[in-house]
């Protein structure tokens, strides 16, 4: 049993990072969103924008870093996971890794928007020389 599980709804900051290490295989994400932040000196509402690390291993991160992209969102449940460490100096060293137990694709972002417009009208090219 994990003791935190948390839901997450974010976009990618960036492409996501397929690495190995050994015989395991992982991906880091980072997901930004947005949050209310109270309103400025004008009335304006203000924005803060939180970023947070994620690793995904073996199949489903392949599967996330085959098909996602900067700016696509991600629907995501996360385990969160204790990585505590003594350093060179003796200090103990506290820190969390969020594992992704599960995701669902979003809302596509601007860049897979163009590739697959662009994809719709080769396959609309094709259809008019093939008639």
């Amino acid at each position: 049993m994990n003791s935190f599980t948390l839901t997450a709804i974010g976009n990618l900051a960036r492409d996501p990072e397929l690495s190995a290490k050994g015989d395991t295989t992982y991906t880091r994400i980072c997901l930004v969103g947005n949050d209310y932040a109270g309103k400025d000196e004008h009335g304006n509402a203000r924005e803060v924008v939180t970023s947070v690390w994620f690793v995904a291993f073996e199949g489903m991160g392949e599967a996330i870093a085959k098909n996602a992209r900067k700016g696509d969102q991600l629907i995501l449940q996360a385990h969160v996971r204790s990585n505590n460490w003594t350093d060179k100096d003796g200090e103990k060293q506290y820190d969390h890794s969020f594992v992704i137990q599960s995701f669902r694709f979003g809302a596509p972002g601007r860049i897979k928007r163009e590739e697959l417009a662009a994809r719709r009208d080769a396959n609309e090219e094709t259809l008019e020389t093939e008639i």
